[in-house]
């Protein structure tokens, strides 16, 4: 049952800029299919209503685990570059991670433990073997710098920590409690999950994030997350910011290898 707790005590409900909606995506984590039919959905909302401004925020994480990072990458590059709407992209620590092994290839190991060994797959590069050689994993860092494309690569370098619109900053993981939002750590910002999640003291603004997957989107006062694990469930959430008004979308599997379809969700 979803956590729609939106009653704001002792403050008036949050809102984004007036006149504009918000769509903010969870994790895609390589889930290629997900993303498109979510992103059709979201355009052919967003489209519907020109008159009024619409926005979309990635929430980062969308390398790693799912079987189709590059194809997720190539779709975000084309986002970036002719979005009919405006678009915000920030990063997450699966991303940041990804950049880190392009550095420096002894980073391999520990990323393909959570979730690099799909995205080297997915660029045709052959990931070593768990406890190989240092020069097995340059000799992958080297293919996988000629596989991806250089689009590829300044996207991810190109991604934003955090974005505030109106009442709500929107970040991958998180922020700590009791550092204003504005002076949160990149680290923080990436990685951060049980001193966020757990603790109860309201920020500045709502926190919109991912990183922390949940078998239901959560919202309350303070934090709304909506990373539902789309690389192991077939759930990829965005959530939907108008007014005081909240709701979800959904992507759904009607098979094993069905279609997909996307359920609105209303709060």
């Amino acid at each position: 049952m979803f956590k729609r707790l939106f009653s704001f005590a002792n403050a008036k409900p949050a809102r984004p800029p007036e006149g504009v909606r918000i769509y903010a995506i969870g994790d895609v984590h390589g889930c290629a299919d997900l993303l498109n039919a979510l992103l059709e959905r979201i355009y052919d909302e967003a489209l519907k209503r020109p008159s009024q401004a619409s926005a979309l925020v990635m929430l980062g994480d969308y390398v790693d685990r799912g079987p189709r990072s590059d194809a997720v990458l190539q779709t975000l590059v084309m986002l970036k570059e002719r979005s009919p709407i405006a678009v915000r992209f920030l990063a997450g620590n699966h991303d940041d991670t990804l950049l880190e092994f392009l550095a420096d290839p002894m980073v391999g190991e520990t990323w393909c433990e959570f979730g690099g060994r799909e995205t080297l797959t997915s660029y045709r590069v052959n990931p070593p073997l768990r406890g190989a050689e240092p020069e097995a994993w340059k000799a992958a860092q080297v293919e996988l710098r000629a596989a991806m494309p250089a689009s590829h690569v300044s996207f991810l370098q190109s991604l934003e920590e955090a974005v505030t619109l109106g009442d709500y900053t929107f970040v991958h993981a998180g922020a700590r409690p009791g550092v204003p939002l504005d002076q949160q750590t990149r680290r923080d910002r990436l990685w951060i999950r049980g001193e966020f999640l757990n603790d109860t003291r309201a920020f500045e603004k709502v926190v919109v994030h991912g990183h922390t997957p949940a078998d239901d989107p959560h919202a309350d006062k303070r934090r709304i997350g909506v990373d539902t694990g789309a690389y192991a469930t077939g759930v990829l959430t965005a959530v939907v910011l108008e007014g005081e008004d909240r709701r979800f979308l959904q992507t759904r599997r009607t098979a094993a290898k069905g279609p997909i379809v996307v359920e609105d969700l209303a709060a």
